[in-house]
């Protein structure tokens, strides 16, 4: 695995793997200013192109691979297969990917959603799944974990980890939040804990992302613990950004990669 300044991205020792490399990568290391200080990665947000282009470019070389492929996310359970990378314009609207192929990073973009990276190195299979909680409760995560399998990775081989997001400490919803899972499931309450303020909980979607991938039977599943929204040197955060009405929000990259 490239090792990359640990100021720049987190990587971590479940994903020290033959053949891999990844990282969780910081707001830090990029060439963007403002709100966007430093390495925001998303051409959404209402950053210079010509920054965000530069901040993956050093992403991927940072991983030690030659191009790096992203989704235009929108919350949904879709998987897409990469088999060659794509131009900006032809982006597929889905959340997570799946791939064989060598030398090129499946990237999510995040700023309180969980990015979840997979590897079954035996086989030389990853992913990278983006989860919100709606992608999460449509069943993004088991989906992934089916599509790699699709290309020959076995549940029970993959290692997945759950990367920085929104802590629960941080992740206050209401009562009809908290209804819809129940709803789904009883046992699911046991994901939310109790707020001071009436009628509100707190959601722990790191350990609900996990609970989810341990269900589509992954065989190994870890959470990195990082808070996306109290760590402002480290991370952009949408629900910081919402709470302090600030104008835009950088997004921060998470890819996995198979080594050439």
């Amino acid at each position: 695995m490239t090792k990359i300044d640990p100021a720049f991205a987190i990587q971590t020792s479940a994903l020290t793997l033959p053949g891999v490399t990844h990282g969780f990568f910081t707001r830090k290391g990029g060439v963007s200013t403002g709100l966007y200080d430093s390495n925001n990665v998303a051409f959404s947000a209402a950053d210079d192109a010509a920054h965000v282009t530069e901040n993956r470019a050093r992403a991927a070389q940072r991983l030690g691979l030659t191009g790096l492929v992203t989704l235009d996310q929108k919350h949904t359970p879709e998987v897409i297969e990469v088999d060659e990378p794509w131009t900006r314009d032809a982006t597929p609207i889905a959340d997570a990917l799946v791939t064989k192929r060598r030398g090129l990073a499946l990237g999510i973009l995040t700023a309180d959603c969980a990015p979840v990276l997979f590897a079954d190195a035996e086989v030389g299979v990853i992913g990278a799944a983006h989860a919100g909680w709606r992608g999460a409760f449509d069943g993004v995560i088991g989906n992934t974990v089916e599509a790699m399998e699709e290309l020959g990775a076995h549940a029970a081989r993959i290692v997945a980890v759950v990367g920085p997001c929104i802590a629960q400490a941080s992740y206050e919803v209401g009562a009809e939040f908290v209804e819809r899972f129940v709803e789904m499931d009883p046992e699911l309450r046991r994901f939310f804990g109790s707020s001071p303020k009436a009628a509100h909980a707190h959601f722990n979607l790191p350990a609900f992302v996990a609970h989810l991938a341990t269900v589509a039977g992954v065989g190994a599943v870890h959470i990195e613990g990082s808070d996306t929204c109290t760590l402002e040197d480290r991370f952009f955060s949408y629900r910081r950004t919402t709470l302090r009405k600030e104008a835009d929000y950088g997004r921060q990259l998470s890819a996995i990669g198979l080594v050439l």
